[in-house]
């Protein structure tokens, strides 16, 4: 890892840092919105946001998601395809986003786990974020308590009554997303314990502490409303600051471990134009058999990214390994084996004679 990476990658952390400051007091109005009380969620969110900034900078640093990551922009955005290529992003959208479509083949059970978690977790974020950075704020209206307002940026966006079908949920959204979360949980801890595959790979740190993070923040969200509403406000302070560690924790681990590919997921989604674009240009033909095995595209890219990388695969009569198909390499692996073996025996009979 260069100087020059680093220093690239900590631009690029610090921009991502001063774009929330700068998003807290734009939207916060000079901080006259902003409640000091949610302080420490928003210090966890900056310093998040530096470790995605560094994480993602260094991660699109790296010769093969560079390549594809060019690629996949010049692609998009040709002129001739785009207005193609919108609708399909539409589409991917959907797929990937909504549905997490792109997980269900492997399990059904681990479609629905991730639904779940996901959008339980989405839904948490688009509240809890410009709640904590001063965005969002409601009050009670000036000639009646039994009447709320709802701002946004500053700006009065609707008002509605305490008894009203809107009351409960805008304020038990946070409750719905933890009920989401913790039955994608649910169904996520009984893969783990059924599924012996799941069993034999994972690991605590990359795959039992992020559902223990979630679990953690939801059930201590859950605890917060029963205190208020069942136990008379029982142990509120000792649960909030409990709820406060769990998700400062959560803020703080997100660009270090599993959490980091929500962040990833997007950019995946410019492999789907990289195929349509390989499948539907030049196809590279085996120099062996002539036979076409693949794009031309991916092909060439592979070749640079083994540049870049200092792998060296030409060929000594010229041309080069990738050019080459699947099978033909399998069949000329598999005379050089038979080749090694016959030399080996050979020898191997010459040193008993001599013997």
């Amino acid at each position: 890892m260069s100087g020059s990476h680093v220093a690239h990658a900590l631009f690029w952390g610090l921009l991502a840092s001063a774009l929330v400051i700068a998003g807290i007091v734009v939207g916060s109005r000079g901080f006259r919105d902003f409640d000091p009380a949610l302080v420490s969620y928003a210090g966890a969110t900056v310093f998040s946001a530096f470790g995605l900034g560094y994480r993602y900078a260094m991660w699109l640093r790296r010769p093969p998601t560079r390549l594809y990551w060019r690629r996949g922009w010049e692609i998009f955005l040709a002129p001739r395809r785009l207005p193609r290529h919108l609708f399909e992003l539409g589409r991917l959208f959907v797929d990937s986003v909504v549905a997490q479509r792109f997980i269900e083949h492997r399990s059904r059970t681990r479609w629905i786990a991730h639904w779940f978690i996901a959008w339980g977790c989405l839904l948490a974020a688009a509240v809890t974020f410009p709640l904590s950075f001063g965005w969002v704020r409601f009050e009670s209206a000036a000639d009646s308590q039994a009447v709320y307002r709802a701002f946004v940026f500053g700006v009065h966006v609707f008002t509605f009554p305490l008894d009203s079908w809107l009351a409960p949920l805008v304020f038990n959204v946070l409750d719905i997303a933890a009920v989401m979360v913790l039955t994608g949980l649910f169904f996520a801890f009984y893969r783990r314990g059924r599924d012996r595959g799941a069993l034999a790979v994972q690991q605590f740190a990359s795959d039992m502490l992020p559902l223990a993070l979630l679990f953690a923040v939801s059930i201590t969200g859950l605890f917060l409303t029963a205190s208020t509403h069942l136990l008379r406000g029982l142990q509120y302070g000792f649960l909030s600051q409990l709820h406060a560690v769990t998700v400062i924790f959560t803020l703080l681990y997100l660009p270090f471990g599993k959490f980091f590919h929500i962040f990833q997921r997007p950019a995946q989604m410019g492999v789907a134009f990289y195929r349509r674009a390989g499948a539907e240009g030049e196809q590279a033909a085996c120099i062996r058999c002539g036979e076409p095995f693949g794009s031309r595209l991916h092909v060439d890219d592979l070749k640079r990214v083994e540049t870049a990388l200092g792998i060296r695969y030409e060929l000594a009569g010229g041309g080069h390994y990738q050019d080459v198909c699947p099978g033909c390499r399998r069949r000329t692996l598999a005379l050089a084996q038979d080749t090694a073996w016959r030399d080996a025996g050979g020898h191997n009979a010459e040193t008993r004679r001599d013997g």
